[in-house]
């Protein structure tokens, strides 16, 4: 390439993450508008080929967040969060363990993290009213509610790297027999460190200040849970939905079969049964559990999974129009040091996913370049769980929601940006769980990683 190229190069990269400051600042949905823009530049102006919409991952979304949301409209949320009340006020004193991993089966269960902003107060209260300093459990929760998205079935950003690393014979199965012996074992070492982070609630200077200023009220216990009569049965239909999606992930016989690219037959994939699956369980918990089809429209899954389709749609087409136009380019860029430093893979895609706050598009951004620069697919797994990293800022909802539950003032969100109280436990939770992962791959999947299938053409012979 010509000095010339690596500066247009250049002059797109700015463009792209311009357009992704543009959609933080304007939060939430706003996030794939000024993406999809994005996408309309590098067209118009740079003379780009349009990219490829991540369709497969918004389709998932779609038929998940239907079924969630039907659940949610049936009550079902509030029985999870009923019965993960009752699991933490069991053992009070090891809350800074049994917290984290109460959060982390919320998100595995729901594919969101949605659920962990119902059992914020009860973490808070329960912290305060056993003396236990809440940043200790509500920062690490919300770590581990961040890190249940890589472990679960049905989360968006999982549908978004099914498709990537099917083509290397790794199924839902793989992915998940990586990322959830991981994500376990950091959240361990991450609750171990963060039950002697910072000093005692007792000895805490700002919890003093504001006790002797009558800042400081002990919480009250979160209301009891009224639970509605369908709510059982939508929390049992959606998790047959999420353990038939697991039994067809881990058994490719039971999958019907359909015609291969090559001719033949072969078992059909799990991104399309994920949808047929969730879609069937939002329907049958619409009729099952008599709730109007407006409520699940109108629930508050819903909408922020509508928002989160809107973001990944927008962000990553624009991301996949520059990399997939300048894919050479990149890859010599970034080849040495992925070869000298595999690792900086997964500090690229902490990054992304820092910038984006979106794990789906960190996914479908740097995941396909990893794969380019040829990086196995289940070590590409292990570093994918570093898209952690959308908490690495200050602006997620969960975040927000825990600092401000923290009446005490030890839960903060900084005052130089990157030094909030979520901060320690992310680093150790991130680094610990993808060293882990990479060891899983290496011990149980280094024989099987297989190159994609390579289409060879057949020789021709002269007459």
């Amino acid at each position: 390439m010509t000095t010339t190229d690596w500066v247009l190069l250049a002059v797109q990269g700015l463009v792209v993450v311009g357009f992704i400051a543009l959609g933080v600042k304007s939060g939430g949905i706003g996030l794939g508008l000024w993406g999809g823009v994005g996408t309309l530049v590098l067209v118009f102006v740079f003379g780009l080929d349009p990219g490829e919409p991540p369709t497969s991952a918004m389709l998932i979304i779609i038929a998940v967040i239907s079924a969630a949301a039907a659940m949610e409209a049936a009550g079902g949320i509030d029985y999870m969060v009923k019965i993960a009340s009752a699991a933490l006020r069991a053992r009070p004193k090891a809350l800074n363990f049994v917290a984290p991993y109460v959060s982390y089966l919320l998100t595995i269960l729901t594919g969101t993290g949605n659920t962990f902003f119902s059992i914020i107060p009860v973490i808070n209260e329960i912290a305060y009213a056993n003396k236990i300093r809440p940043e200790r459990a509500l920062a690490g929760s919300t770590v581990a509610s961040t890190l249940g998205i890589t472990s679960s079935p049905v989360a968006a950003a999982t549908a978004t790297i099914l498709p990537l690393v099917e083509v290397y014979n790794y199924d839902l199965v793989d992915v998940l027999m990586i990322t959830i012996p991981a994500s376990i074992v950091g959240i361990f070492v991450m609750s171990l460190l963060m039950s002697r982070h910072g000093q005692e609630l007792a000895d805490d200077p700002e919890y003093q200040r504001r006790l002797a200023a009558g800042e400081v009220q002990p919480p009250a216990p979160p209301a009891d849970i009224v639970l509605k009569p369908s709510a059982k049965r939508s929390v049992t239909i959606f998790l047959v939905g999420v353990l038939a999606i697991c039994v067809f992930g881990l058994w490719e016989d039971l999958r019907p079969t359909v015609a291969a690219e090559g001719g033949g037959v072969e078992p059909l994939s799990i991104t399309p049964l994920i949808q047929m699956i969730m879609l069937a369980a939002a329907a049958l918990i619409l009729v099952t559990c008599k709730i109007k089809a407006g409520d699940i429209a109108a629930s508050p899954i819903f909408k922020s999974g509508m928002v989160a389709m809107i973001a990944l749609f927008g962000i990553a087409w624009m991301a996949d129009t520059f990399i997939a136009n300048n894919e050479d380019a990149i890859v010599q860029l970034l080849g040495d040091l992925a070869t000298e430093w595999p690792f900086m893979i997964a500090v690229a895609i902490f990054l992304v996913a820092a910038l984006t706050t979106s794990q789906s598009a960190a996914t479908r951004t740097m995941v396909p370049l990893g794969l380019a620069l040829g990086i196995g697919a289940g070590y590409m797994i292990a570093m994918w769980t570093a898209v952690a990293g959308v908490i690495f800022l200050p602006a997620n909802g969960t975040q927000i929601a825990a600092a401000e539950a923290d009446k005490t003032g030890t839960t903060t969100l900084g005052k130089r940006v990157v030094d909030h109280s979520f901060q320690f436990p992310l680093q150790i939770c991130w680094i610990v769980t993808v060293i882990v992962g990479l060891a899983i791959v290496w011990l149980f999947f280094g024989d099987q990683v297989p190159l994609p299938p390579v289409t060879t053409t057949p020789a021709t012979t002269t007459p």
